[in-house]
């Protein structure tokens, strides 16, 4: 090696790591929300079936989200355009894409679509990341579906009287993980 590579070489600083890409710790974040809720709503149909596990998306689903957000330093949350929590109806920009993933809430093979976008500028602005939560046949069914059982409906209607979120059939867009990042945190 010549001197002059020596010198080039040894005057190069190490390279400065990437940032974590926004939509791999977004996704990384709605793999944990969508595992935590569904294990302890299996759990809850387990023992309890489609009543108990009312209990467990009306509890678990918000403190699951405050956990996350509180983790990462994203906000991170279930949204939904038909909701049963009245906190789960997007406004503004985000029903907007809301609308557009329920268009195509499904991939070409089958997961489910993610859009991702910018907004704002300066200390305001956001890295935004929403995956579909599409429909399945069961368990959702039972409390999202058409043929809902007398007792759910009841317990439902108990919880949720302004309800929007029942008459969904396979592939329907439910809601969405919608997941906020603060700009400035992508360089942690």
């Amino acid at each position: 090696m010549t001197v002059g590579v020596m010198l080039a070489v040894a005057g190069c600083a190490a390279p400065t790591p990437e940032p974590v890409d926004v939509s791999v710790k977004s996704a990384a974040l709605a793999d944990r929300f969508q595992a935590d809720l569904q294990g302890q709503l299996q759990a809850a149909m387990k023992a309890d079936g489609p009543v108990g596990a009312i209990g467990v998306c009306q509890q678990a689903a918000p403190a699951i989200a405050a956990r996350l957000s509180q983790e990462s330093g994203a906000e991170v949350r279930r949204i939904a355009l038909r909701e049963r929590n009245p906190g789960a109806a997007p406004d503004g920009e985000l029903r907007e894409r809301l609308e557009q993933l329920a268009a195509a809430p499904l991939t070409a093979d089958g997961k489910p679509a993610v859009m991702q976008w910018t907004s704002g500028s300066g200390a305001g602005a956001r890295a935004h990341y929403m995956r579909a939560i599409p429909m399945k046949e069961q368990p959702c069914a039972a409390c999202h579906g058409s043929n809902i059982a007398p007792e759910v409906k009841g317990r439902l209607a108990e919880l949720y009287p302004d309800d929007k979120a029942t008459g969904f059939k396979p592939g329907d867009l439910r809601g969405a993980i919608a997941i906020r990042w603060p700009l400035a945190s992508e360089t942690r």
